[in-house]
């Protein structure tokens, strides 16, 4: 199915929620809506769903304008971040409910429901009630009724935001493929970065309505068309700090500078932009420069360290494999990794040109 969103808003009296927004969706592919807690994301899944109506302009189905569709004229399905299940029906009689209203027989109702519950590895729970099922596997039931129903449109809501860590995992990987052999067209809204990167296709990046970018997920990552975009695709945030550009040389407040890309063009007030994982607390190789900044705190996660620091009146975070315990208040020495640094002018314009990209 294809959608395309046209100057398509959304107002709740004197909130906007989405301001005016242009927007094809990559037809039968994997699209993701990437940004924060209200940023739009579930209220444009309901605009394409039909459970509400755009404050101003058109939602089009396949070249049909659809804005006036009801939503069971859609062929839609969606699962929400807090799952829905039928209290009284079993987890069988749960998944197969849009078989059954379809009119599938009953011997393809059960190959499909075991099919996708042994993908769900809901197998054992087919006979129970959501009430017998923890908060996880109540998300999975509802996750495996919208694969098995035969919809051209899947609107996931972060829909594996409940589920157990080597769980979230596995399906990662899985739904792309999935989906991609049953030909449909997805929607997926998630708030972390690396989960987009990890399920791929294509991505729009959200802040505070707007859609500010959209594209091949990771052309989007590594060319950024504005500081907003980079930051929403940054977590832990983005480190920032303000530059001039002299012949040729990228240099910060506090006297460190670098060798910048070629096609930096010579300006004042430049926004550099240093993902957490290009700022390292030892040297890495390839092109680096060393800062110096008093650690804040230092969180130590398995055998990930993130390091917060004070680096010239600016918070920087460094995020790196294996155990880094600084002493809070300790003065150290981290590592830009200045290949990989993003450029910005002073209205936050990407000045990286199209066909170069960082990572």
């Amino acid at each position: 199915m294809a959608i395309e969103l046209r100057q398509v808003s959304k107002r709740e009296g004197a909130d906007q929620h989405i301001y005016e927004t242009s927007l094809a969706l990559q037809p039968q592919g994997f699209n993701i809506l990437l940004g924060t807690t209200l940023a739009g994301k579930t209220t444009l899944m309901r605009l394409m769903a039909g459970l509400e109506l755009p404050s101003s302009g058109e939602v089009w189905f396949d070249g049909r304008n659809a804005t006036g569709v009801a939503v069971q004229k859609r062929n839609v399905s969606m699962v929400y971040q807090q799952f829905i299940n039928y209290p009284n029906m079993t987890v069988f009689e749960n998944i197969a409910s849009p078989l059954r209203v379809a009119g599938a027989s009953r011997r393809d109702i059960r190959s499909q429901v075991e099919r996708v519950a042994e993908l769900l590895q809901l197998g054992p729970m087919l006979k129970r009630k959501p009430s017998e099922l923890s908060g996880g596997q109540q998300q999975r039931t509802a996750l495996a009724r919208a694969l098995v129903k035969d919809s051209e449109l899947v609107l996931l809501d972060e829909p594996l935001a409940n589920l157990d860590y080597k769980l979230r995992e596995e399906l990662r990987e899985e739904l792309p493929k999935l989906f991609r052999d049953k030909g449909v067209t997805v929607v997926y809204a998630t708030t972390e970065p690396s989960e987009a990167l990890l399920l791929g296709g294509h991505t729009a990046t959200l802040d505070a309505g707007r859609v500010t970018q959209f594209g091949v997920t990771g052309e989007v990552y590594r060319q950024p068309r504005d500081l907003v975009s980079a930051q929403v695709f940054s977590e832990p945030p983005m480190n920032l700090a303000t530059a001039s550009v002299t012949a040729g040389q990228v240099m910060l407040k506090g006297g460190v500078g670098w060798a910048g890309p070629q096609w930096l063009e010579d300006q004042r007030n430049v926004t550099v932009a240093v993902r957490p994982h290009h700022l390292l607390p030892t040297p890495a190789g390839g092109l680096q420069v060393a800062i110096e900044g008093s650690v804040l705190v230092a969180e130590i996660s398995g055998s990930e360290s993130v390091i917060h620091l004070d680096i010239d009146g600016r918070t920087w975070v460094s995020q790196s494999h294996g155990i880094h315990p600084y002493a809070t208040g300790s003065t150290v020495q981290v590592y830009i990794q200045t290949e990989h640094c993003l450029y910005f002018d002073a209205d936050g314009r990407s000045l990286m040109p199209n066909d170069r990209g960082a990572n």
